[in-house]
């Protein structure tokens, strides 16, 4: 097997350094194409639900253990009723939304912190703006629908949606830096290809190592000459 001149495969990578930036430019436009064309932006907003007494506070020791408890054990019931059906559909047609219920339905999440009281509704869209109108209209409907159904008045907006600056599905900076290391590993990986299957002579080490002749002089290339 032929060995592998290190510093040989360095100046020849050098003199290839136009291919390389080349590469890495072509695979980073390519891939901003392909980002632009193929990815849709979505945009996160979430708000945040407390069962607190709205009553709390006007009645000293008013707030019991036991109205703790009972707010914690509701709060799995109300996490389902976020979702349900009623109140997605009502406010699909207070925003006069372009979806179904099982659409808006797939783009929202409804989680608990553990050991509190504290429901936290994130909504998922194309549109920053209607992420964080729909979020709060879920929040506004909901507490509308316990109040009627249970009869409590025990919910309460901790934290209103705010809109979101950048779309949480592309980071383009991240993206970027792929692209660049798919343009250097490309290219780097097409020269030394290039250079391996290369056989002519780079060297006049080369020609004293091949053919066993001694070099007696060495004609230099004139720049801009034929």
């Amino acid at each position: 097997m032929e060995e592998i001149n290190l510093i040989e495969v360095f100046q020849y990578f050098k003199s290839k350094i136009l291919w390389i930036i080349t590469a890495i430019l072509i695979a980073i436009i390519i891939g901003n194409m392909y980002t632009i064309f193929t990815r849709v932006p979505l945009y996160k907003s979430t708000t945040s639900i407390v069962l607190v007494n709205k009553n709390y506070g006007t009645d000293i020791g008013a707030y019991t253990q036991n109205d703790l408890n009972l707010n914690q054990k509701l709060v799995t019931t109300y996490s389902e009723i976020v979702k349900s059906r009623r109140v997605l559909e009502q406010v699909i047609d207070n925003l006069q939304l372009e979806c179904s219920y099982q659409e808006l339905y797939s783009n929202i999440s409804v989680s608990s912190i553990t050991n509190t009281e504290i429901i936290k509704v994130q909504v998922i869209y194309t549109e920053a703006d209607m992420a964080r109108n729909i979020a709060n209209e879920i929040a506004k409907v909901f507490s509308a629908e316990i109040k009627e159904y249970y009869n409590l008045e025990n919910v309460s907006v901790l934290d209103k949606a705010m809109k979101a600056e950048a779309p949480y599905n592309l980071t383009y900076t991240k993206d970027n830096l792929i692209y660049i290391l798919i343009g250097l590993v490309l290219s780097c990986g097409g020269i030394f290809v290039l250079y391996y299957f290369d056989t002519t002579i780079k060297s006049t080490e080369v020609v004293e190592e091949k053919l066993g002749l001694t070099i007696l002089g060495v004609v230099p290339l004139e720049k801009g000459g034929k």
